[in-house]
This record gives structure tokens, C-alpha cells and sequence, in this order.
């Protein structure tokens, strides 16, 4: 009488049909799987990422809007600027330290800027006075808009060791 329980493949059975077809579908299963995972690699190259930079030129309102002999840092977390007011004068202190790029803390109780890295110190003119800062804040261009606002424009960068704080674009008076 013969057995009725299939065969089972030991070590020694050979390679059937069937297992032989399901091994070549395995393979291309992968190797085609393999291939898509390139091509969408490849194509996600030519689709960089956007960055999205607030823009360079933007308006702060008017004049009038800051206080005399003040430090406003309303638009220190929006565009990285303080806009300080001495006296007549308006000018814009980009709000990054010119030791290692961190962004100071302005301190009222002492009347300064102070870095929280390195302990760099600057007055409200942005002139270094303490701490490993090599050299003053810098200053950025800004003029009077059509509509009496302050227009700001981040592209135009003045240093004070290059004497271009004398500039008028360096500052906004005030009458």
C-alpha cells in the first residue's frame, strides 16, 4: 500500500518545479523592489527642498512708533534686527553676535547687549566693550517708504571698522 502523506524536501531532495519558480518570482519581487526604491531616489534629487527666508526688504512702521533714547526688539525673533533710537537717530543692529553668529539678549537694567555663548558685551550703539566679539554689531541700510514707514533692507550690511557708520543709509534721522 502506498503512503498518503506528501513528500516532505529534506536536504537531500531536489529542486522541485514549483519551488524553483517560487525562488525566480522571490528574486525579481526584490530586484524590482530594489530598482523603484532608486528611481525614487533619483527622482527625489531633482525636487530639492524649499526654504522659506523672511524676505530682505520689509517695513517696521513709522517713526513716531519708537520712543526715544530705546531698544525695541519686537522684530528680534521675526528678522533677527533691534531698532534703536537715540535721540533723532534711528539705526537697525542686526542681532547676531560678531563672535560665533548667537543671538544676544538686550539687558535694560544695565543698558547693554549681552551674549549668552561667549559674554561678549555691546552698548546700545552696538560698539563692543567686553568678551571675545572681535568687533562691533553691524548695521543695516533703511530709509523713509512713500507711505512715512521704515523700510529695512537686510541685503545692505555697514561696519563700523570700515567707517561706513558715517553712511546715511546707516541711519534715519529724525525731525
Amino acid at each position: 500500500m502506498a503512503s498518503t502523506t506528501p513528500p516532505t524536501r529534506t536536504a537531500n531532495a531536489q529542486l522541485t518545479r514549483r519551488s524553483f519558480l517560487e525562488s525566480v518570482s522571490t528574486g525579481w519581487f526584490i530586484f524590482t523592489a530594489a530598482c523603484i526604491a532608486g528611481l525614487s531616489a533619483t527622482a527625489r534629487f531633482f525636487f530639492p527642498n524649499d526654504l522659506f527666508e523672511p524676505p530682505t526688504r520689509f517695513k517696521i512702521g513709522l517713526p513716531e512708533n519708537y520712543a526715544p533714547n530705546s531698544v525695541d526688539e519686537n522684530w528680534k525673533a521675526k528678522y533677527r534686527i533691534w531698532v534703536v533710537r537715540d535721540g533723532e537717530k534711528i539705526v537697525i543692529l542686526n542681532a547676531t553676535c560678531t563672535h560665533l553668529g548667537c543671538t544676544p539678549n538686550w539687558l535694560l537694567t544695565e543698558g547693554k547687549f549681552k551674549c549668552p555663548c561667549h559674554g561678549s558685551g555691546f552698548y546700545r550703539d552696538g560698539i563692543n566693550f567686553e568678551g571675545p566679539a572681535p568687533r562691533p554689531l553691524e548695521r543695516f541700510k533703511l530709509s523713509l517708504a512713500a507711505d512715512g514707514q521704515i523700510e529695512v533692507d537686510k541685503s545692505r550690511k555697514y561696519q563700523k571698522e570700515l567707517g561706513q557708520w558715517n553712511d546715511p543709509d546707516s541711519f534715519l534721522k529724525i525731525s
